[in-house]
């Protein structure tokens, strides 16, 4: 505890030191106090951080997910279907090649050619 002033005229200045070690206190106080709030608050700030990366994935994740199983049960858009038919016209033409390279058959006793597949039929038409 603090002397008590012997006379009067060190009153003032036992009165100053005695603020002035109460401000000293409280500041040091309010200091660590400020500290642990901020500390607080940075673990929180942490916590939020993880959980909305967490939150992100997930929805990504689901969003792969939804598209996947929406991808396999679409209906055929008019440019899937033009896309299959120029694949399709696109394998006739290597299937004409194809043939137009195979040796003629021949029949086993007239040694005449076989009559024309419905393919050639359509392609001579």
């Amino acid at each position: 505890m603090a002397k008590r002033p012997a006379k009067p005229s060190e009153l003032p200045d036992a009165l100053r030191d005695a603020v002035e070690r109460t401000v000293d206190a409280t500041l040091g106080s309010a200091g660590r106090s400020r500290e642990a709030a901020q500390g607080a608050l940075d673990d929180l700030v942490g916590t939020v951080d993880e959980l909305r990366r967490g939150a992100e994935q997930r929805i990504s994740r689901g969003r792969r997910s939804v598209a996947g199983a929406i991808e396999g049960r679409r209906l055929a858009t008019h440019d899937d279907i033009a896309e299959l038919r120029a694949e399709l016209r696109s394998i006739g033409r290597r299937l004409d090649a194809i043939e137009e390279r195979l040796p003629a058959k021949r029949s086993r006793s007239s040694g005449a050619r076989t009559p024309a597949s419905p393919r050639e039929r359509k392609r001579s038409s």
